[in-house]
């Protein structure tokens, strides 16, 4: 239960699509239901993201080099890791949304600005 007797739902299900609008609404009312927009100014919300990012270069801070997958990393690491990832995403889509970006259509532009700047055909 959340303060007051609100209800948090958790989902548990592996393989649900979830659109960013979907998070950022999610984000917006979980806000709004704890009169945090006050706090939610552009600066705030960035030094927040760059506290978590933080948190989650400290996770792989000593360990090297890790395969992709982390096959040797325990299920606790693995979880951590998703939080502080999760951490990270939410916060840039409160910070989009703060200041007025569509991050969705953005990320789309920025691929097709990348598929230009940098063409399949070129040899690196």
């Amino acid at each position: 239960m959340g303060s007051e007797g609100e209800e948090i739902v958790v989902v548990e299900e592996k393989g649900i699509d979830i659109s960013l609008k979907d998070l950022s609404r999610k984000l917006e009312e979980f806000a709004q239901a704890r009169d945090w927009g006050k706090y939610h100014s552009p600066r705030n919300l960035l030094l927040a993201m760059v506290g978590e990012v933080g948190e989650l270069s400290e996770i792989f801070q000593w360990r090297g080099e890790v395969e992709k997958g982390l096959p040797n990393w325990k299920e606790s690491d693995k979880e951590h890791l998703g939080e502080e990832l999760s951490d990270v995403l939410l916060y840039l889509i409160r910070l989009s949304d703060t200041c007025g970006i569509d991050l969705a259509d953005a990320a789309l532009k920025k691929i097709v600005k990348n598929a230009i700047k940098y063409p399949s055909d070129q040899i690196y």
